[in-house]
């Protein structure tokens, strides 16, 4: 296989961290971008020389030169555009989440098993050199996790993106945000999660959504994890995670992780020998080019990540419950 040719759907903050890290990607050409303002998805595609713009998928699904598809548009969209990809048969990464529902998220899966093309959702975790260090600490078995606790935070009474300019949908803690932890945390234990509880404070009354949540899980191999969200928290910002082992604690933040102990400082882990990048964006694109070149599943593949929402949405049906 020659180069493989890309359009990219979505031209916001995620987005671009794609065309950032597909830059560095030998044998890889973003062809087209689509993007829901015409005059800020030209200057985008002009700043990385990507010849075709619009703002309909499906004229880029068209395209016969477009062997593969990422997805960075709004949640409610996922699911419905994947199958369009794959439908028109191109290989597809959606951005995480998959879907905001189950029945959607199931039939993305569906479809792919159908055409037996690439989909893989961007559950960036797995991909991240941080969190590949302890996978491949508790492989060797040097490492079994007790605990995972997991902080998310953001601050975003109002509806802005990860750039601070105005966001045309909605970000939601559990759809989106809770599908990091809960598909790292059963990934990371290697068993599948059999007991699921969460909690939510009030509903906003403009956005529509919970600003905080707090989630627990338990793993068939007997870790549990504890995971609070909020977009009320005023900083630091981001997702911290505490790995809480038999031989060790680890704390990872996004790409760094360090060591931690009862006396003394942190001690920072050296991670950048863990992969090729420290970016894990850029690695997580690697890995769905990688799949399609050879033929094979790739990590994180929707029907890998499928058992995640299921979780999600037995949640869902708690917090429904509970109103």
């Amino acid at each position: 296989m020659g180069t493989i040719k890309v359009a990219l759907a979505g031209a916001g903050a995620f987005g671009i961290k794609h065309l950032d890290g597909i830059a560095n990607i030998d044998g890889v050409e973003v062809v087209s971008v689509i993007g829901r303002d015409p005059d800020r998805t030209r200057q985008v595609a002009d700043r990385y020389g990507i010849g075709h713009v619009t703002t309909d998928l499906a004229e880029s699904l068209a395209l016969d030169e477009v062997d593969a598809v990422i997805l960075c548009t709004p949640t409610q969209m996922h699911a419905a555009q994947a199958q369009a990809a794959l439908r028109a048969g191109k290989h597809v990464q959606v951005e995480i989440p998959l879907a905001d529902s189950l029945a959607d998220a199931e039939a993305v899966a569906a479809l792919q098993r159908e055409t037996g093309l690439v989909a893989m959702c961007g559950h960036t975790r797995r991909f991240n050199p941080s969190h590949q260090f302890v996978r491949r600490q508790i492989e060797a078995g040097a490492f079994d996790i007790q605990q995972m606790d997991v902080q998310t935070y953001f601050f975003r009474r109002s509806n802005i993106n990860a750039l601070g300019e105005p966001r045309s949908w909605t970000d939601h803690l559990l759809w989106h945000h809770a599908a990091h932890t809960v598909d790292l945390f059963a990934w990371q234990t290697g068993g599948e999660i059999v007991q699921a509880h969460a909690v939510q404070g009030p509903i906003h009354p403009q956005l529509g959504i919970a600003m905080d949540m707090s989630i627990q899980l338990k793993s068939s191999t007997g870790a549990i994890c504890t995971l609070s969200l909020s977009f009320n928290n005023d900083g630091p910002l981001g997702t911290f995670f505490r790995y809480i082992g038999d031989s060790a604690t680890y704390v990872a933040r996004y790409d760094d992780l360090v060591r931690t102990h009862s006396k003394g400082p942190e001690e920072p882990v050296d991670v950048s020998g863990v992969d090729v990048s420290m970016n894990g964006i850029e690695l997580q694109d690697r890995e769905f080019f990688a799949a399609i070149r050879e033929g094979r599943e790739p990590n994180a593949s929707v029907a890998q990540v499928l058992p995640c929402y299921r979780t999600l949405h037995r949640l869902e049906q708690q917090l429904d419950a509970a109103r």
